[in-house]
């Protein structure tokens, strides 16, 4: 499967680089994920209410337009912007990262937590997951007050990953899912609760679609 993806912010080409290059290690055979950037006047961080809706509006557009030649399109973020609009409009896969963690979940029973970098981006995660119907399984979403700069510091955000598990998990959370798409996390890293990189998660669920 061949997958469109584009990023929910204006990252620059750096940045895109690094997050296309872990789509690369990442992708399970079978899937390519092809990454694009937003346009200048994105929004270039996800800090209020505002950004995540000119984000959404930005990611619609581009999805929207994604080549034919695509099998499926996807927005490089927990948050799904525009995936329920969109998969209304369109016969292709729309694949939501954070629809297809919390389907897990339910499937499953099992109770999962969230790591964001912010209130504003908490609340969008709750916000759709009640739109998906899957609230009660995301039962608890865990803000760790970061810059957008610890996006791509993995170290940084690991010890703060570290922290909100062992606060989670007296609460009953039987998974903790790292609400920056972008981070690489250490999966053999002992944690309080298991934390998983919910893109993995949803391109291992995409594959295993794919060979049904």
């Amino acid at each position: 499967m061949k997958i469109f993806a584009t990023t929910p912010l204006h990252v620059g080409a750096d940045e895109l680089a690094r997050r296309q290059q872990r789509y690369d290690t990442i992708a399970p055979a079978g899937v390519t994920v092809r990454l694009h950037d937003l346009p200048d006047g994105a929004p270039t961080s996800l800090d209020s209410a505002a950004d995540i809706a000119r984000s959404d509006e930005y990611v619609h557009a581009a999805l929207a337009a994604a080549p034919a030649e695509f099998d499926a399109v996807m927005p490089d973020c927990v948050l799904d912007p525009s995936v329920a609009r969109l998969q209304s409009e369109t016969t292709r896969p729309v694949i939501g990262i954070l629809r297809m963690n919390l389907a897990y979940a339910a499937a499953l029973a099992a109770p999962t937590g969230g790591v964001v970098r912010n209130e504003a981006i908490a609340a969008e995660m709750r916000r759709v997951a009640d739109v998906y119907g899957w609230s009660q399984w995301l039962t608890e979403v865990e803000v760790l007050d970061l810059p957008f700069d610890a996006v791509s510091e993995g170290p940084e955000w690991q010890a703060q990953l570290d922290a909100a598990a062992a606060a989670l998990a007296p609460r009953g959370v039987r998974s903790l899912l790292n609400g920056c798409s972008a981070v690489d996390v250490d999966p053999d890293h002992p944690s309080a609760v298991p934390v998983v990189d919910p893109v993995i998660r949803a391109l291992e669920l995409v594959a295993s679609g794919g060979r049904a």
